[in-house]
């Protein structure tokens, strides 16, 4: 009997020892090491770039033609005095004769080229007709087979001529007004000629002279007359009316 209480007893304590260290056990372990509470690892943050801003480049500027300009070039120089004759944006040779009396008083290259970049900005930026830097008189460009009338510091008149053809050429020499023949005279060596309003400048044998002819197409844009200088009427009527005897005449340049 004493035995069996004993060996109760014992099992009783056994018992306890043992549930005593599930107890333990069960208070020891590691809350942070189950399953359901394992730490993740942080998600690294990724930065995103800023944008580039958007530049717009601006369109390069078109650089135009020289026809581009021709209209606005010859209503220019018509208002300025350069005579171009029709003003249509057509550079004709009668617009080339104008362009060459431009380079030639604001001191370009003088020639009988067509329009070019520089020309059009010259002519489009300019407001008045250069003063002239000559001495009063009449001076005859045979390269541009223009006549320009100087009038004190001014330009006073642009005008188309003719000077002498192949064979007849007009020399290049600085005369004076020694005479003038005013209204019309037949020429004493061309029959049916007639000259007008004429000023003799060069006492050369027959006398050469600046004058009008019978109909306006006898001056052409190139050397036509017979060593005469050939002038449009009524320019050369008003040119004569404006010219004293001794006023200096120059022929100079070469077609």
């Amino acid at each position: 009997m004493t035995r069996r209480r004993g060996l109760a007893a014992g099992a009783v304590v056994l018992s306890f020892v043992v549930a005593g260290c599930s107890d333990v056990a069960a208070s020891e372990t590691n809350p942070s090491l189950t399953p359901s509470s394992t730490p993740t690892a942080p998600t690294p943050t990724v930065s995103t770039p800023a944008a580039k801003p958007t530049v717009v480049k601006p369109k390069p500027r078109v650089k135009q033609k020289p026809a581009y300009y021709a209209l606005r070039v010859e209503r220019q120089l018509d208002k300025l005095g350069y005579p171009v004759g029709d003003v249509d944006g057509d550079i004709t040779v009668r617009a080339k004769q104008a362009l060459c009396a431009w380079r030639e008083t604001h001191g370009l290259p003088v020639n009988r080229n067509g329009l070019n970049l520089n020309d059009a900005y010259s002519v489009l930026n300019a407001t008045t007709r250069p003063a002239a830097t000559r001495s009063p008189g009449i001076y005859v460009n045979k390269t541009c087979q223009i006549l320009y009338q100087v009038v004190g510091k001014t330009y006073k008149r642009i005008v188309w001529i003719s000077t002498g053809a192949p064979g007849y050429d007009t020399p290049n020499r600085t005369g004076k007004v020694w005479r003038k023949w005013a209204g019309a005279h037949e020429s004493s060596l061309y029959d049916d000629a007639f000259m007008y309003d004429s000023i003799y400048f060069l006492k050369d044998r027959p006398g050469i002279a600046l004058h009008g002819s019978g109909v306006n197409t006898l001056i052409k844009p190139y050397p036509a007359s017979h060593r005469c200088v050939r002038v449009l009427r009524p320019e050369i009527h008003q040119i004569y009316a404006d010219t004293p005897l001794g006023t200096k005449v120059q022929i100079y340049g070469e077609f």
